[in-house]
């Protein structure tokens, strides 16, 4: 299986001649799900939560930097939430990851990204639900003023969509291609932003060891190998997966290292073992102009609101 994964994240971002010729195969089945995918974007009416809602995407699967991105948005706010769907955790339903003040369950229950978020934005109340719908309900129960959804411009809510434009060599949709929606959608969002012109990564490795190996579980792992030396010997696993202590195991007899190099996002779920670690550090750097439209958007929302009570008052 992770084979085959690997095999199609090859396709989506470095393409061979194998994969744009099976991309071509698979075109009838893009249409079909490509206009299933339009008709639901399209058609289905907003619901409006009475809440100032913020969204953060993109058009493709696999990693963008939404997640940090989120993060750099929501630690400026006293009293909001984030809330994510919680992908690949063992629970079911609705499950409140922090609320704010402590941690209350791990990411084997509720996700790698909902844990990883709750360490990077402290303040912020963390909520997993299958249907996003109740867990902004139940963010608004608890008193918070702004909600953060993780990838949710599919998701028909009155929201400020931030949409992060990824360019890959390969445009088509699902399954010839990794776009869940086509690139005419960008012009739907509220803003849009791109690497190196709206927003800047800076990557360093804490604990850094003599000889380390990088194990990680995120999609496209081999975005990463830009950030680690090139002797770094690699293993990667499919997005979201939950290490065994067999797998660390054989890895670590085989390879003798002096600690495995991992991301915050798998750091999270190591840490119930017991082997050193060395931790590939992302640090966002989001220009002036996005902080000022996401604040201008939840002043207004708020100024509309009171405008409205007094003119019923």
């Amino acid at each position: 299986m992770k084979s085959v994964i690997h095999f199609f994240e090859e396709g989506f971002y470095r393409p061979s001649f194998y994969h744009r010729f099976l991309s071509f195969l698979l075109l009838p089945f893009t249409t079909i799900y490509c206009s299933i995918a339009i008709l639901k974007k399209m058609v289905v009416h907003e619901q409006d939560f009475h809440l100032p809602i913020v969204s953060v995407g993109n058009l493709i699967v696999g990693g963008s930097g939404k997640t940090p991105t989120i993060a750099v948005l929501a630690k400026r706010y006293e009293k909001c939430a984030i809330v994510l769907r919680g992908y690949r955790r063992e629970s079911k339903g609705l499950r409140i990851v922090s609320d704010g003040k402590a941690l209350l369950c791990n990411a084997k229950e509720c996700g790698d990204e909902a844990v990883m978020l709750a360490q990077m934005v402290p303040n912020a109340v963390v909520i997993v639900c299958e249907r996003r719908e109740e867990g902004i309900k139940k963010a608004q129960e608890m008193g918070c003023e702004a909600v953060f959804l993780d990838d949710a411009f599919h998701k028909p809510y009155q929201k400020f969509d931030i949409l992060i434009d990824v360019d890959t060599p390969n445009r088509f949709c699902l399954p010839s291609g990794p776009y869940r929606l086509p690139r005419f959608f960008l012009s739907k969002a509220d803003l849009v932003i791109k690497e190196k012109r709206d927003f800047l990564r800076s990557v360093w490795i804490s604990n850094p060891q003599e000889k380390m190996v990088l194990v990680t579980s995120i999609a496209n792992p081999k975005r990463l190998l830009s950030y680690v030396p090139r002797e770094t010997k690699t293993y990667f696993f499919e997005d979201h997966h939950h290490f065994t202590k067999e797998e660390l195991e054989k890895i670590w007899r085989k390879e003798q290292p002096d600690s495995f190099l991992v991301t915050r996002k798998d750091a999270v779920k190591l840490k119930q073992f017991s082997y050193p670690l060395s931790i590939l550090e992302l640090e966002m750097k989001l220009k002036d102009e996005v902080y000022e439209k996401v604040d201008r958007y939840i002043k207004e929302y708020y100024e509309k609101k009171d405008t409205n009570r007094s003119d019923t008052a």
